[in-house]
C-alpha cells in the first residue's frame, strides 16, 4: 500500500475515534449523534461549490449510502446506550473488515493477497479482543450491546462497499465531491429520524452541545472523506480495515478521558492490531 495513502487513513482513523468518543461523553447519544450529523452536513455544504458535483452514475450509490447510514446511526446510538465505548466500539469496528473483505472479494472482484488477508485477520482479531472486557469491570459481555454493535458492523460493511463503488463512479478526482454530497444528504435524514423518535424535544437537547456537534462533524467529514478518496486508489477492504485502527485511538480515549480501566487484554489486542498494520502496509 502506498505510504501516503497509508498515513492518510491512519489520520482519518484518529479523527473517527475522536467524534465517536464525543458521543459517549454526553448524556444523550441520540441528540449528540444527530448533532454531529448536522454539523458534518453544514461543514460539507460549505465545500460543495468547491468540490463540484459527482457524475450521475454515482447517485444511486449515494442514495443507497444515505439510507444505510440512517441504520448505522441508529445502531450506533443504541449500542452506546447499552454498553461502554471500550466494549461496543471494538466489536462494531472489528467485525466489519472481515465482512467487507469477503464482500469485495465475492462481489467486487478485488484481490487482497496473502498480506492483505493476513493484515485484516490480525487487525480484526485485535479489535475483537478489545471487546472481551468492557469498562464496566465485568467479564461477561452485555448481550444487548453486542447485538447492536454487530448490527452496526453490518451497516459499516454495507456503506464501505457502496461508497467505495460510488466514489469510483463519481468520476476522476471527484471523490471529495461524492463525500460532500453524501454528508449533506445524511444530515436531514438523521434529523428526521430523531424527530420521529423523540419529537421536538430533541432540538432543545442538542442545543447546549452545538460545539461538540460542529467539532465532531468536522472530524467526521475529514475522516470519512479521506477514507472515500483512499478507496478510489486502493482496495476497498484494505482501506476499510486500516480505518479500524481507530480502535487504538478509541482505547486511549476510553482510558485517558472516559476513565475506563486499562487491562492486559487491551495491551495484547493493540499488539495484534500493530502486527496487522505491518502486513497491510506490505499489501
Amino acid at each position: 500500500m502506498d505510504g501516503f495513502v497509508f498515513l492518510s487513513v491512519l489520520f482519518a482513523a484518529a479523527c473517527h475515534a475522536g467524534w465517536n468518543a464525543s458521543i459517549k461523553r454526553t448524556l444523550d447519544p441520540l441528540a449528540t449523534t444527530v448533532l454531529i450529523g448536522l454539523g458534518a452536513g453544514a461543514v460539507a455544504l460549505l465545500f460543495v461549490p468547491l468540490a463540484g458535483m459527482p457524475a450521475a452514475a454515482s447517485w444511486p450509490w449515494l442514495i443507497a449510502s444515505i439510507v444505510i447510514h440512517l441504520f448505522y446511526f441508529a445502531g450506533l446510538i443504541e449500542s452506546y446506550r447499552a454498553g461502554d465505548l471500550g466494549q461496543v466500539y471494538p466489536i462494531a469496528r472489528g467485525s466489519a473488515p472481515l465482512m467487507t473483505g469477503l464482500t469485495t472479494t465475492l462481489f467486487v472482484g478485488e484481490t487482497l493477497g496473502i498480506y492483505g488477508w493476513g493484515g485484516i485477520l490480525l487487525l480484526a482479531s485485535g479489535v475483537l479482543l478489545l471487546s472481551l472486557r468492557g469498562g464496566r469491570g465485568i467479564a461477561a459481555l452485555d448481550r444487548r450491546a453486542v447485538g447492536f454493535a454487530l448490527f452496526t458492523a453490518v451497516t459499516i460493511c454495507a456503506y464501505s462497499v457502496v461508497d467505495g463503488i460510488g466514489a469510483r463512479a463519481a468520476g476522476p478526482g471527484m471523490a471529495n465531491a461524492y463525500s460532500c454530497v453524501l454528508f449533506v444528504g445524511i444530515a436531514p435524514v438523521v434529523l428526521l429520524y430523531a424527530l420521529a423518535r423523540r419529537g421536538t424535544a430533541v432540538i432543545s437537547a442538542m442545543t447546549p452541545h452545538w460545539k461538540i456537534g460542529l467539532g465532531g462533524g468536522l472530524m467526521a467529514v475529514i475522516s470519512y472523506s479521506i477514507a472515500i478518496w483512499a478507496m478510489t486508489v486502493a482496495p476497498i477492504a484494505i482501506v476499510a480495515a486500516l480505518r479500524e485502527t481507530s480502535v487504538l485511538f478509541g482505547a486511549v480515549i476510553a482510558v485517558v478521558l472516559l476513565k475506563e480501566p486499562l487491562r492486559a487484554t487491551r495491551i495484547g489486542a493493540a499488539l495484534l492490531v500493530v502486527c496487522g498494520l505491518a502486513l497491510i502496509r506490505l499489501a
